[in-house]
């Protein structure tokens, strides 16, 4: 499990008997923050009657694109650490992973119940002659069993396992750059139609990808250190 709020306990004393006061952990409440701010931000906009006129489809739009944002900010932390050297943020990869599923679980919701009303014979057609569901779909599937596994449970269970069954995040950030490129109807093959923001997304997970290859990781934590060192070393 993830630190508490707190990193000194409220009853805790110093060694001349005075109470100390909590020391506030304010990485994790940025990264709670980050991850409850889209759903701040969407009922706000309900509340002030800015869903647009088709509120169901601007509802899951908003919300696939939470879940992916929220994605990518969980693979960067991996190079960020890499390049920086603070590994504090890799304690709370767990969580903003877990929002990420839970925007996704949002718009899955609001398109198979809320849009079509469970009524998976016409989903099971939808995706039939719209491929991007399915993709959507496979994505989601494998990210819900990334979710359940991310526990220290199946970790302990899994052993040496674990690490490469999670690899698939990658594979999950592709898929959904592709489910999204399409459901805007972008084309990255044709390079037509709205295409800016998927291309985007798709360079930094490659660049994220990138950083992830050992030998440059291991180049890029030598240069650090170096600098780290002194300019002697350089």
């Amino acid at each position: 499990m993830m630190n508490s709020n707190f990193a000194v306990g409220s009853n805790l004393k110093s060694n001349n008997g005075i109470r100390v006061r909590p020391k506030v952990n304010w990485l994790r409440i940025g990264i709670h923050v980050l991850g409850l701010y889209p759903l701040a931000e969407l009922v706000f906009l309900y509340f002030s009657d800015q869903l647009t006129v088709n509120p169901i489809q601007f509802v899951e739009q908003f919300l696939g694109r939470a879940a992916l944002n929220l994605l990518l900010v969980t693979l960067s932390i991996t190079p960020f650490i890499t390049v920086t050297g603070w590994k504090q943020p890799g304690k709370h990869r767990r969580a903003l992973g877990l929002y990420s599923f839970l925007y996704f679980a949002l718009h899955f919701v609001t398109f198979a119940g809320i849009d079509y009303g469970l009524d998976f014979k016409e989903i099971i057609r939808l995706t039939a002659e719209k491929p991007f569901i399915f993709v959507g779909a496979f994505a989601g599937l494998i990210l819900l069993i990334l979710s359940i596994t991310s526990f220290k449970f199946w970790m302990k269970r899994l052993g040496k396992n674990w690490k490469r069954l999670h690899k698939f995040v990658y594979l999950v950030g592709g898929l959904v750059i592709l489910h999204y490129a399409w459901a805007i109807k972008g084309s990255l093959t044709t390079m037509s139609g709205d295409i800016i923001r998927p291309l985007l997304m798709g360079s930094l997970l490659s660049l994220l990808m990138f950083l992830r290859i050992p030998l440059i990781r291991k180049r890029i934590i030598a240069l650090r250190m170096k600098k780290r060192n002194g300019p002697e070393n350089l």
